[in-house]
């Protein structure tokens, strides 16, 4: 059977309950089941629908604008982290500590609560968890909702449950992998004259990655820093040969006021003069777009003011990418520092919990 949840109870123990059902990418079944299962039960007003480990639902109730709330019900592989613990006096305060209590099963149980609990919504709301998150983007369950089932998306504006430290996200950088891969003569290492080694070669690539200096950009008040940084390295074949293939992956975060293409356009750039001799190989392995800001629309503009105008950046990719593409406006709003996500030691402030719930509930009502 589903795992019991109260979405009426304190949004604290219910982000407790939800942490304690373990649900790293591709193992979201359960959560699915209990959400669903508690929605069916505890939200009469909302129309439910199950769509793999999707859990959807919305309200009817014919007002003038519709807010989404999205949250993914995925975490990163558990490290020793589950189940919960709650550290009521410690030196950050009253603080809960697990996996996904940041990233963002908090988030979850704010926009779960509210939806059993906000009797008469200013807004219809639209509710979506989703799976696979964490990993690749073709992965994704939002993705999979915005293929086959787009009337789910349709709304006003959009709020990811995202860790933000109870503030205000706006937007979000793009992301794009590529991999730079070099290639040689594989030998014999005693004879290391007859080779020609692979490895060596990435050393020119590391170089210009180390030179490199991103940009910074503002804009609608947020700044967006830019990185271009190596995230792995691969190559060799045993201890005594000369490699003949070796690669360094690179990743690039990029301002949302460059698309992906100029993105990727931008990377070759920087790689001009390795890649023009035709002894680099570039391959686009993963990319996402970013998203503006949006935050002069009115229904964006309302939620800054419920926020006490607090707002910045987003730093990383999220899927308010998505909304942004659909023409939605969408920020990022959470409990839980961004910077403790995927952490061994991932703990969200409970004060922060109740405050983002107090925040959208001052919103949507």
């Amino acid at each position: 059977m589903p795992s019991a949840l109260d979405l009426t109870a304190d949004p604290v123990d219910l982000t407790a309950a939800l942490v304690d059902i373990e649900s790293e990418s591709h193992h979201e079944a359960a959560i699915a089941d209990a959400v669903e299962l508690a929605l069916r039960a505890q939200a009469p007003n909302f129309e439910v629908l199950r769509h793999g480990n999707r859990v959807l639902a919305r309200t009817h109730l014919g007002r003038a604008q519709r807010v989404i709330l999205a949250g993914h019900l995925d975490t990163v592989p558990v490290a020793g982290n589950l189940p919960h613990r709650r550290e009521p006096a410690g030196p950050e305060g009253d603080v809960l500590h697990g996996c996904g209590t940041v990233d963002m099963k908090s988030g979850d149980a704010v926009f779960l609560h509210l939806a059993a609990t906000l009797a008469e919504p200013a807004h219809d709301l639209t509710l979506v968890f989703y799976d696979c998150e964490e990993i690749a983007a073709r992965y994704n369950g939002l993705g999979f909702i915005e293929r086959e089932l787009p009337e789910w998306l349709r709304g006003d504006v959009a709020i990811l449950g995202e860790p933000t430290a109870g503030q205000i996200e706006a937007g979000c950088q793009g992301t794009a992998r590529i991999r730079l891969s070099t290639t040689g003569t594989r030998a014999h290492s005693a004879r290391a004259w007859m080779g020609d080694n692979a490895i060596h070669k990435l050393g020119a690539v590391l170089t210009t990655l180390a030179a490199y200096t991103p940009r910074r950009v503002d804009i609608d008040g947020c700044e967006y820093r830019e990185g271009l940084s190596a995230v792995g390295v691969g190559g060799g074949v045993a201890g005594n040969v000369i490699p003949d293939a070796a690669h360094v992956d690179v990743n690039f975060r990029f301002a949302p006021d460059r698309s992906e293409q100029q993105a990727i356009d931008h990377v070759r750039e920087v790689f001009a003069d390795h890649l023009a001799d035709g002894t680099l190989g570039f391959e686009v392995t993963d990319s996402a777009s970013g998203a503006l800001p949006g935050l002069a629309h009115p229904a964006a503009a309302a939620l800054v003011a419920a926020a006490d105008g607090r707002f910045r950046a987003k730093y990383g990719w999220t899927d308010v990418s998505r909304f942004s593409a659909l023409g939605i406006p969408a920020v990022n709003l959470g409990p839980g520092d961004p910077n403790l996500a995927h952490r061994v030691d991932e703990r969200v402030p409970v004060a922060q919990i109740r405050e983002v719930t107090e925040i959208l509930r001052t919103y949507l009502s």
